[in-house]
């Protein structure tokens, strides 16, 4: 049987909230479940990607648009901190389907202990015109004895609480709910003039008028944890617990002498790996998903014992993707020149964001390579930076951690997919763009025609071996940097092929932009517009990610510019986790040699013979 299950989802944060109340409820289950998401253009892009990507068996997931619900709720005015949506669980009746028969109603801040299915039983006890179940408010709110002139609205006793709803949707419907919410609220916002709890003070209104309608349910299904609680009184050990709800805007630092407990079981799974979710109900044949069947058919086709089996797989592999996990926005340039710089990381380069927003003031979009704990250290790091806080114009996207590989050409097509600005700088994490290169190149975007051209412009790549180093302000102290030896170009002691075609000798000179040709394992820094091709995913840890991408561009005819006053920094670090397994592994190399050998030939059967260079440069190479 498949169980409803309803939920009102705003904004950036809520998407977040919701997240963990639904692995809490995943963790318990055993039926198939349909989660109606009630939600904002924000949670629907960020939930409608993350649902996709993580491929739970058994779970289906509808949007309804929230905002298209605005003016069925707008004329109440509401006090409460979720705002006009936190009066949208009035209007499911209308806005569910007419053949949903019954639902459960969750807030996002609600954490499961138990299996959802013991609570959609509970309907069949539902009897005569009971269509309501709730739990009883375990504050003294609705008593309206907190504090001197307090006046709640009327409530049958102490009320009820919201948080958790049943709805017997068909009977509600027969009962016309509509017209009856409708006109208690209008009577009582005549003297109350606003909600202070939004719908919740509507229900215990038409609850206090018709108390027929409610099945009260056990305590244990809604275990309250704001500030003036009674819920102690609730529970006698832990094993009767089977909802908490963190009711409070202060969520985990509300006081309750349990408190411990709840926030380690809410923390644990905040911090759950989300990909352990996706197994199979035992007994449930689910129903036939065809990105599950498309990516079954892909890996089957694969040979097993094929040697560089892993690295293919890895291709396939669909990571879960939480887009815009920090709030963002971001209001676009009238004059169509915006640029967003474009990074990826994982958890050992999260000290590069503040030094990078320092030196870039533009958007900027990262694809961040982390665990579930990982994720949420992320949260309190940045949540804990005033740079990053004060900071709204930073897409943070987080794609989860599976397999043994670093994705990094999965992730950097992730940070490109998800940018607001007709164009993009593709960098890197350890580099420090100069001060004022947003600026220079949005100048230089114009003045190159790049709107109408194919070009890809190149900020030429330096970099220090040094920890502190005082960043050169102008291309004049560069250059007295590189000729005193704390400065070099790019990789020139390791690897000069990579920056070589940028040709800095004529760069020490140049006052104009100038045109240099593709040459071997050329993999400049470049500045495109956005709808420049995406990176080739069979490239994975290290290794010609960025070449094989500079290579699709020069087959696609972009012509390659140097800009003669930007440039960018590389920071020094210990050698990433991958380079290591590149260094030490040979059965890594021989791989990268096969993946190399596979990508030409498909660039040659791509792009006929004007491709064939390629595969020449790279025998003389």
């Amino acid at each position: 049987q498949t169980i409803h299950v309803a939920i009102v989802c705003a904004g950036y944060n809520a998407s977040r909230d919701v997240v963990t109340l639904v692995k809490s409820v995943l963790f318990h289950r055993r039926n198939p479940l349909h989660f109606h998401l009630i939600a904002d253009a924000i949670a629907k892009q960020i939930l409608a990607t993350l649902f996709q990507t993580w491929m739970v068996p058994a779970v289906r997931i509808d949007f309804y648009d929230a905002d298209e619900l605005k003016s069925e709720v707008s004329w109440i005015p509401n006090k409460h901190y979720s705002g006009i949506y936190g009066l949208m669980k009035l209007v499911l009746t209308k806005t569910l389907p007419s053949n949903l028969e019954r639902v459960i109603v969750l807030d996002t801040d609600i954490t499961f202990a138990t299996d959802i299915a013991e609570l959609w039983a509970v309907f069949h006890k539902f009897k005569g015109q009971q269509v309501l179940g709730l739990v009883e408010n375990q504050s003294d709110w609705y008593l309206g004895n907190l504090w001197k002139n307090h006046r709640p609205w009327p409530a049958l006793g102490r009320g009820y609480n919201t948080g958790v709803i049943l709805l017997l949707l068909d009977k509600l419907r027969k009962m016309k709910w509509e017209q009856m919410w409708r006109l208690t609220a209008e009577r009582e916002l005549m003297s109350m003039l606003s909600t202070s709890l939004a719908d919740q003070d509507i229900f215990n209104a038409v609850i206090k008028q018709n108390p027929f309608l409610v099945y009260q349910l056990p305590c244990f299904w809604n275990v309250q944890l704001s500030d003036h609680t009674r819920s102690e009184q609730c529970y006698r050990d832990v094993s009767d617990l089977k909802v908490i709800h963190w009711n409070s805007p202060k969520k985990l630092r509300v006081k309750n002498k349990h408190v411990e407990f709840f926030r380690n079981l809410y923390l644990t799974f905040l911090e759950y790996d989300g990909n352990l979710l996706r197994r199979e109900l035992f007994g449930c044949p689910s129903e036939a998903d065809v990105n599950s069947e498309n990516l079954q058919k892909q890996l089957s086709e694969l040979d097993e014992d094929d040697l560089c089996y892993e690295f293919r797989r890895e291709r396939f592999t669909v990571h879960r993707t939480h887009l815009y996990f920090l709030h963002y926005e971001y209001e676009p340039a009238s004059d169509n020149t915006d640029v967003t710089l474009v990074a990826q990381l994982s958890m050992d380069r999260l000290q590069m964001l503040e030094a990078i927003c320092k030196h870039w003031e533009g958007p900027i979009s990262l694809a961040l390579y982390l665990s579930d704990a990982e994720a949420q250290q992320f949260l309190r790091y940045a949540q804990g930076s005033e740079v990053l806080m004060s900071r709204h114009n930073v897409g943070y996207h987080i794609v989860y951690k599976e397999g043994q590989f670093y994705p990094v050409n999965l992730l950097r097509n992730v940070a490109m997919k998800h940018i607001s600005t007709p164009y993009m700088f593709l960098s890197d994490i350890d580099f420090l763009p100069m001060y004022g290169l947003y600026e220079y190149l949005r100048k230089s975007v114009t003045q190159l025609d790049l709107a109408n051209t194919k070009k890809a412009l190149i900020v030429p790549a330096f970099e220090t071996l040094r920890y502190r180093l005082s960043f050169p302000k102008s291309k004049a102290e560069l250059l007295s940097m590189l000729d005193m030896g704390t400065l070099f170009t790019f990789r020139y002691h390791v690897w000069t092929k990579g920056h070589a075609p940028t040709n800095f000798a004529k760069w020490r000179t140049a006052t104009t932009p100038y045109r240099v040709e593709w040459e071997a394992d050329f993999e400049p820094y470049v500045v495109v517009r956005k709808d420049c091709p995406e990176y080739d995913r069979r490239f994975v840890g290290f290794g010609w990610n960025k070449v094989a991408h500079i290579m699709e561009l020069d087959a696609q005819e972009y012509e390659f510019t140097v800009l003669p006053n930007a440039y960018m920094i590389h920071m020094p670090h210990a050698p990433s986790f991958d380079i290591t397994k590149f260094r030490s592994n040979k059965q890594y190399r021989i791989c990268l040699k096969t993946l190399k050998e596979e990508f030409q030939q498909d660039m040659s059967r791509h792009y006929g013979f004007a491709a064939l260079k390629y595969l020449t440069a790279e025998n003389n190479s």
